[in-house]
């Protein structure tokens, strides 16, 4: 056997084939004239084995290796067998670390339901071993259940982790240099943009400085589109008289706006603190004295970017997914079909949340110094948003978008893309998933007999104080009967990892780097009335440049893509052909619209929409979308 091994240990390798003998440890193997292709994190190995006897297909391979050199840890994702003269290539998914001195076997595509797999036992078994390396544990009183310890196979290549590290040394040394060379505080508006350096870039809009349609559109198309509500009665807590709006309703009045639905309103009275109506509760308008009204906007727009950072971005998207993530490893065998059509999408997802508890979200942390509210602020919202989020309501986004009244596509019509792009972006990830659950329950009673999914589903309900995840609005709680009710569920998991988190993630920087349009901390009080407010008493309420430089440099990298766009996955785990047809067979006689033609669909048709959009948005098309929550 000749080989090519580009890795850092020293791995003997055995094939076991159907009628074959027994496996051998002097790499040699049965089997005639095949191509071993074997990817690794960092590299793809290739060698040959020559052999006699001709075995058209290989059917199960059994692996080892010895604990000799150094760097030998190993982490395999999948190994392909091609028989060179016929052509006919097996794969073998693997996704797992190679320990020192074990045995490993893998079959041939490996993809079947626990009823169905001829090795029940060492299925269970295998389960058994995963849920040691995967126990549930509410780490933060409150908040959503995370893993217990990061499991060997959750952690980052070297690669990735290298990257972001020198990245943020980059942007470190960046600061220091600004900040030593013009000292803390800001001189004037364009003293502000003197930050933005080559090497950080302008965030886009920052242009906008007090600008009402520009505040308008970020209720549409900024991290925290999935708030504005179709208002049909004026809430008794907000102060509004008709006299006050009158002027800004274009002869309108409120009942009429309402009647033609044209008013909308954001309540955050989740964030608390929202008194009942008073005499001296004050209503800004766009009347007031021009740097009093942007004094207003901009406290409100910390409002929001709290709001956003704490539940629409971090405990909404990754701390919620997380626990789902835990409950798939610990309940779904990898041979399970769902395991391998939700395992790319769980990409990186503990590791980064890990990395963030430790260094990011933690007391004295990046979160802690650089946000008004702190970090039991954030925890506090966090808590508060347990008791209301439904993965049937806000999880699903035709029902989360129906619950405001913004369903209907002529409300805001041509001026909520969010809306617009992701609904195409929901539908295509619903075909698919629909499709692949059909495929494999196919026949009456397969979901109700699939042990493992219902004890997927018992336990992503089960409440976090039970050892459970905990999530509410789970179909039927989490007893799935029929395949809908499984689509909904894994639709809502799969759309949260890529569309929620790119529409609340990807826009950080160009959001939190201008701070006179949404800045992250602010110093000072909000106003109390509306005397006349002075540009410098913005510039001392904005963060100073080494907060502001600080936050910059952390955003810089969170909203950077750098992982592999939706449906081009980094890992090939769907190795079964009919399920691989349903990924991306685009031939004119497929029955089904496939996942990655879907996509390549959207993207021309989002590019067509953006041409002619007076403000284009271009942050739900699928190339900007990964397929996790990998940053």
């Amino acid at each position: 056997m000749a080989a090519s091994m580009q890795r850092h240990n020293n791995t003997d390798m055995s094939d076991e084939s159907t009628g074959s003998e027994s496996p051998t440890r002097d790499k040699t193997v049965t089997g005639g004239g095949f191509q071993f292709e074997t990817i690794v994190e960092i590299s793809i190995d290739d060698y040959t084995v020559d052999s006699d006897v001709n075995i058209p297909e290989v059917q199960r391979i059994e692996l080892w290796r010895d604990n000799c050199g150094l760097f030998s840890n190993w982490y395999l994702d999948w190994i392909e067998v091609t028989n060179v003269e016929s052509g006919i290539t097996s794969i073998f998914p693997a996704m797992k670390w190679i320990k020192a001195d074990h045995h490993y076997i893998f079959n041939h595509i490996d993809t079947c339901l626990p009823q169905d797999d001829p090795f029940k036992q060492k299925r269970m078994l295998e389960l058994q071993t995963i849920k040691k390396d995967y126990q549930l544990q509410v780490k933060v009183p409150g908040l959503p259940a995370q893993v217990k310890d990061l499991p060997d196979d959750e952690s980052f290549s070297f690669d990735y982790k290298f990257n972001i590290g020198k990245k943020l040394t980059i942007f470190a040394l960046e600061s220091k240099k600004l900040v030593m060379a013009n000292g803390f505080n800001w001189k004037d508006v364009d003293d502000v943009k003197t930050v933005y350096t080559p090497i950080f870039g302008v965030p886009e809009n920052s242009e906008y400085f007090n600008d009402d349609a520009d505040f308008g559109r970020q209720r549409l198309a900024s991290l925290n589109s999935l708030l504005i509500t179709l208002c049909t009665a004026i809430p008794e807590k907000f102060g509004v008289t008709e006299e006050m709006v009158k002027p800004f309703l274009e002869g309108k009045t409120i009942e009429e706006a309402m009647k033609e639905k044209r008013l909308f309103i954001i309540d955050l009275a989740l964030l608390e603190g929202c008194p009942a109506k008073t005499e001296d509760l004050v209503v800004f308008l766009p009347s007031d004295p021009e740097y009093t009204w942007m004094m207003a906007k901009m406290w409100y727009n910390l409002a929001e970017a709290h709001y956003h950072q704490a539940l629409t971005h971090l405990n909404l998207t990754h701390f919620m997914m997380e626990g789902i993530c835990v409950a798939t490893k610990r309940n779904l065998s990898p041979s399970h079909p769902i395991c391998r059509l939700l395992t790319p999408h769980f990409m990186y997802l503990i590791a980064i949340n890990f990395l963030g508890l430790g260094t990011l979200i933690n007391p004295g942390g990046l979160f802690d110094k650089t946000s008004s509210g702190g970090i039991n602020g954030a925890f506090f919202l966090m808590r508060k948003s347990m008791e209301f989020w439904r993965l049937d309501t806000h999880g699903t986004l035709p029902e989360n978008l129906k619950s405001r009244g913004v369903l209907d596509q002529s409300v805001l019509k041509d001026a909520y893309h969010m809306r617009d792009d992701a609904l195409l972006l929901y539908d295509a990830i619903k075909t698919y998933v629909q499709n692949y659950v059909t495929h494999y329950y196919s026949v009456e009673g397969s979901l109700k007999a699939d042990y493992e999914i219902q004890n997927w589903g018992a336990e992503i309900v089960k409440s976090r104080d039970d050892g459970g995840v905990g999530i509410l609005g789970v179909p039927n709680d989490g007893k799935f009967e029929t395949n809908d009710q499984l689509v909904v569920t894994l639709t809502a998991i799969i759309y949260t990892c890529s569309v929620g988190h790119a529409a609340a993630n990807f826009q950080q920087y160009d959001e939190y780097a201008a701070p006179f349009r949404m800045a992250f901390t602010m110093h000072g009080v909000p106003p109390k009335d509306k005397s006349q407010v002075e540009i410098e008493t913005i510039l001392k309420t904005i963060p100073n440049r080494a907060e502001l430089l600080e936050l910059m440099s952390i955003t810089k990298v969170l909203s950077e893509k750098a992982t592999q766009s939706l449906g081009d996955f980094e890992k090939q785990l769907i190795v079964d052909p009919p399920a691989v047809k349903i990924v991306h067979d685009n031939s004119p006689s497929s029955c089904h619209c496939r996942f990655r033609q879907s996509l390549r669909d959207i993207g021309k048709t989002i590019d067509e929409r953006n041409k002619i959009r007076e403000n284009p948005y271009d942050w739900l098309h699928p190339t900007a979308i990964p397929n996790a929550i990998s940053i």
